[in-house]
């Protein structure tokens, strides 16, 4: 699944090629992935075109006149640059025509993603955003908002970071990674963790997430580079998808155990 580090180099990406490009058509090929009204929605994006595109954690905002255009990638979505004439592949869901004959496609295989239009006015009480916790390079996001936070929870700690309603954009990957620097098991139920732990886990979180965009994220089977950027934070990884390879640390192996019915990477010598 793409995270915050992968969907700012999708962003990145798309603003120097698509903004202020008229739009001419819209095809909507799988209209589940819509959230409104599938004439409305072509009826607002045609003669239109971007200004702008914004980042909420893993929301992309892309900005009308006076509209912005949410889109989340979920689980294997991928936005592509193609021409006109070239073939619709058959995962390609949505496809928005500019005046140059240049497309913007939105590629899914299993269908997850979503698209929604709202009003400029809306965007802040929209539940979608609304929801949305700090990200982990917030000044906000610090140890006694996050101890607050977990004082009640008694789920593991992988469980609690996947939670974006605490912090926004953390996904599977760098939740593994950002225990492993902090050397906290998984397994720990979050309420357990101490002020200092919790410290641990937003200068963590904020250096891990700072190096992987400026390494274009991580490059694994669900997620591509699909805008002619490839990422290469997947050379960084200590424990994520490293399951019997030696802990960077104690040389110990590297185990891989199930937490919430998602994959987990940790050391179980360095996260007692």
């Amino acid at each position: 699944m793409p995270e915050i580090a992968e969907v700012e180099t999708v962003r990145n990406a798309l603003k120097k090629q698509i903004l202020n490009k008229k739009i001419k058509d819209v095809n909507i090929l799988y209209s589940k992935m819509i959230e409104n009204d599938k004439e409305e929605f072509k009826k607002i994006l045609i003669n239109n075109s971007f200004k702008d595109i914004l980042r909420r954690g893993k929301w992309l905002i892309f900005e009308l006149d006076k509209y912005y255009l949410l889109s989340h990638l979920r689980m294997e979505g991928k936005f592509f640059i193609k021409n006109h004439e070239e073939d619709i592949n058959k995962h390609e869901h949505v496809i928005i025509t500019f005046l140059d004959n240049s497309e913007l496609r939105y590629h899914d295989t299993r269908k997850f993603g979503r698209m929604k239009l709202i009003n400029k006015e809306d965007l802040e009480t929209t539940e979608e955003i609304q929801k949305q916790g700090y990200e982990p390079n917030s000044k906000e996001l610090t140890k006694e908002y996050l101890k607050d936070k977990f004082k009640n929870k008694t789920m593991p700690i992988k469980t609690a970071l996947l939670d974006q309603t605490i912090i926004s954009g953390l996904g599977n990957i760098y939740a593994d990674e950002v225990l492993f620097k902090s050397k906290i098991n998984p397994l720990r139920d979050a309420k357990s963790l101490s002020l200092d732990e919790c410290a641990s886990i937003v200068s963590s979180a904020n250096e891990i997430i700072k190096e992987a965009i400026k390494h274009g994220g991580t490059t694994i089977r669900s997620y591509t580079s699909s805008l002619g950027v490839t990422g290469s934070y997947q050379n960084y990884l200590l424990v994520h998808k490293k399951e019997g390879q030696e802990c960077p640390i104690c040389h110990n192996k590297i185990k891989r155990i199930k937490v919430g019915g998602r994959s987990t990477y940790y050391c179980e010598h360095c996260q007692k």
